[in-house]
């Protein structure tokens, strides 16, 4: 298994940024974009479950990071009741609509079973590594 450095090299993060994308795109082609409120929650929310993964992985103790893994979670999930929302109010159509859940779904499957891996190591981070000097 290849070491990951940098939060882009993630697959959860690089499927949370192309439904960023996926969202934005509804905002740009549809009616959402006119619906102020729904589209900034939407926005918020959409980037939260990127930007939550980035910052946790930053963080670099495991336990930061499964909790901002958490975060994004909910917040993918706080994405999809949106989507409903969305669909809800006719700005988005029923072939949108489940393109952008079934991402979302998976997202949070992933984040789910990434939580659960990072749970059953006993690496805990770079940052609980101490270095002593010698004497």
């Amino acid at each position: 298994m290849a070491k990951i450095e940098r939060f882009e090299d993630l697959q959860v993060w690089q499927l949370a940024r192309e439904i960023c994308l996926d969202v934005w795109n509804l905002f740009e082609t549809t009616s959402l974009g006119r619906d102020y409120e729904l589209k900034n929650q939407m926005s918020r929310c959409s980037g939260s479950v990127m930007d939550n993964i980035a910052e946790g992985f930053e963080r670099n103790g495991t336990r930061e990071f499964i909790q901002f893994l958490s975060i994004s979670k909910g917040s993918c999930g706080e994405l999809k009741s949106q989507l409903y929302r969305a669909l809800d109010r006719r700005h988005i159509t029923q072939k949108q609509f489940d393109s952008i859940t079934s991402k979302t779904d998976t997202e949070n499957k992933k984040i789910g079973s990434f939580i659960v891996y990072l749970n059953s190591k006993e690496y805990k981070g770079s940052k609980f590594h101490k270095t002593y000097p010698s004497q």
